[in-house]
C-alpha cells in the first residue's frame, strides 16, 4: 500500500493480489452543492457531456477506447462530488488513468453532442419522476434541505437543464475541476513504486503547472451557508397503487467521525440490508406487510441525512408507521443487550469486509475518503472504532437523530 502527493492533490494506491483486472477512479469534490450562479443540474450534467469529446479525443474516439480492451467507463454525480472511474486489464491501466485525466482536463462541450446528451438526461430526470420510490427520496430531501444548496435535485429540473450551454459548461468545469481537488485512486495487482512513479509522472503531464502541495481535506464548500434542516410532515396524492414512505431526520456529518460510525451501525441494526434486521423481519419476513424496507444513511460535509424508505399497500400503511415508530422508541429506551451488540458489530464488519473486497468499490471508498479527510482510513482503525461502540452510545444516537423534534415524513399515495 502506498500513498503520496502528486500533481492533482492525492495519489491514494492498494495492491490488489492475484487479479488480473485493474480498477481507477478520479474523484472531484464538486457537485450539486456547488452550482451557485449556474443552472441547476450542472454538475450532473456536466458528468454526461464530459464523454462527448476532449481536445483529443472525439465522442466516437472516448466511447470504444476502452470498449476495445474489454474495459468499462463510467461516472457518476452526487451532491459533493463529480466521479469517473474505469475498469480494466492491469496492463491497460495507464491508458484508463490517462483518459480519466484527459476528460477532466480538457472536455471541450460541442454544441451537437451537448444537445444529443440534454435528450438523454431529461429522459433520466422523466424516469425518476415516473419511479415514486426514487422520487420520493429526492423530494424529501428538497424539502429538508430548502432553501439551502443541499437541497437542489442532483439531475436538475427539465427547463434548466435544457438551459444550460457549452460555455457555461466550460465555465463551470474551470471553476471547480482543479487539481487541489482531485484524488486518483487505483487498485492493482502491479509493483507499488513502479505504480506510483508512472501515476507522477502521467498526472504531472495533465497539470503541468501545478506545484504539489497538502490536499484540500476536510473543508466545507467555500461560500457555504449553515445547514437547518426543515421539519416537516406531508401527504402528496400521487394515485399510485402502492404507497411509499420515508421517514428521516438529520444525522451525524462526515466529520463526526465518531458518531457517524454509531449510526451506520445504528442503521444497519434498525433497517440494514440483510433480513434479520429490524424493520425487514417484522415488515417483510414475518408479516409480509412490504416488499423491501430499507436505512438510507447520507453523509455531507456539515450534515447527513438518516431514513427509513419503504413501500407498502395502502391497507398496510398504519401498520408500517405504527411499526417504525415502535421499534425506533425500542432502541430509544431499551439497551441492546451485549449479545445482539456483539452480533451487530460482527455482522456489519462482515459486510464491510465483503464490499472491500471489491476493488470498484474500494477505489471509489479512497476517493471519497482522500477528499474528506485528506487520507484513507485504515481498515483496522475502522475496526476499532465499531468495536467500541456501546449500547448506550447506541441509545443516544437514537434519541438524537429520531428525536420527535426532528424527524419528518413524506407519504406518496
Amino acid at each position: 500500500m502506498i500513498s503520496g502527493k502528486t500533481a492533482e492533490g492525492v495519489l491514494y494506491a492498494v495492491r490488489r493480489g492475484g487479479s488480473a483486472v485493474a480498477y481507477c477512479a478520479l474523484s472531484i469534490r464538486c457537485g450539486t452543492r456547488d452550482e451557485e450562479g449556474f443552472h441547476s443540474g450542472i454538475a450532473h450534467f456536466t458528468e454526461h457531456t464530459i464523454f462527448r469529446g476532449t481536445s483529443r479525443k472525439s465522442a466516437s474516439v472516448i466511447n470504444g477506447y476502452l470498449d476495445r480492451l474489454g474495459g468499462e467507463l463510467n461516472a457518476y454525480t452526487t451532491k459533493e462530488e463529480i466521479v469517473l472511474h474505469a475498469t480494466v486489464l492491469k496492463e491497460d491501466l495507464g491508458k484508463a488513468a490517462s483518459l480519466l485525466l484527459e476528460l477532466a482536463t480538457s472536455p471541450t462541450f460541442p454544441e451537437k453532442e451537448i444537445k444529443t446528451e440534454r435528450g438523454v438526461v431529461i429522459d433520466e430526470i422523466q424516469s425518476y419522476t415516473d419511479s415514486p420510490a426514487d422520487d420520493i427520496y429526492d423530494t424529501f430531501e428538497e424539502k429538508m434541505f430548502a432553501g439551502h444548496p443541499l437541497g437542489r435535485p442532483i439531475l436538475g429540473k427539465v427547463r434548466s437543464v435544457g438551459a444550460i450551454t457549452s460555455d457555461e459548461l466550460k465555465k463551470f468545469t474551470r471553476a471547480h475541476f482543479v487539481p487541489e481537488a482531485m484524488a486518483l485512486t487505483v487498485v492493482a495487482d502491479m509493483d507499488e513504486a513502479a505504480l506510483e512513479k508512472s501515476l507522477k509522472i502521467l498526472t504531472a503531464k495533465y497539470f503541468p503547472d501545478h506545484v504539489p502541495g497538502e490536499p484540500i481535506a476536510g473543508a466545507i464548500p467555500k461560500g457555504a451557508s449553515m445547514v437547518s434542516p426543515v421539519k416537516f410532515t406531508q401527504t402528496i396524492d400521487k394515485r399510485n397503487h402502492e404507497v411509499n414512505i420515508v421517514i428521516g431526520a438529520p444525522a451525524p456529518s462526515l466529520y463526526e467521525e465518531k458518531d457517524r460510525v454509531t449510526a451506520v451501525l445504528l442503521g444497519n441494526i434498525l433497517a440494514g440490508p440483510a433480513s434479520n434486521s429490524i424493520l425487514n423481519s417484522i415488515l417483510r419476513e414475518k408479516n409480509g406487510w412490504v416488499y423491501s424496507v430499507e436505512n438510507s444513511y447520507t453523509q455531507y460535509a456539515d450534515t447527513g441525512i438518516m431514513a427509513i424508505c419503504l413501500g407498502c399497500d395502502k391497507t398496510n400503511m398504519e401498520k408500517c408507521r405504527s411499526a417504525v415508530r415502535k421499534e425506533i422508541l425500542k432502541l430509544q429506551t431499551i439497551p441492546l443487550s451485549e449479545h445482539k451488540l456483539a452480533a451487530a458489530k460482527k455482522q456489519l464488519l462482515g459486510q464491510l469486509a465483503i464490499s472491500s473486497d471489491n476493488g470498484e468499490s474500494q477505489a471509489l471508498a479512497m476517493g471519497k475518503s482522500l477528499l474528506s479527510y485528506g487520507r484513507v482510513t485504515p481498515d483496522d482503525k475502522v475496526r476499532e472504532t465499531i468495536m467500541a461502540i456501546t449500547s448506550q452510545q447506541l441509545r443516544d444516537m437514537a434519541l438524537r437523530i429520531f428525536s420527535p423534534d426532528a424527524t419528518s415524513e413524506l407519504i406518496f399515495l
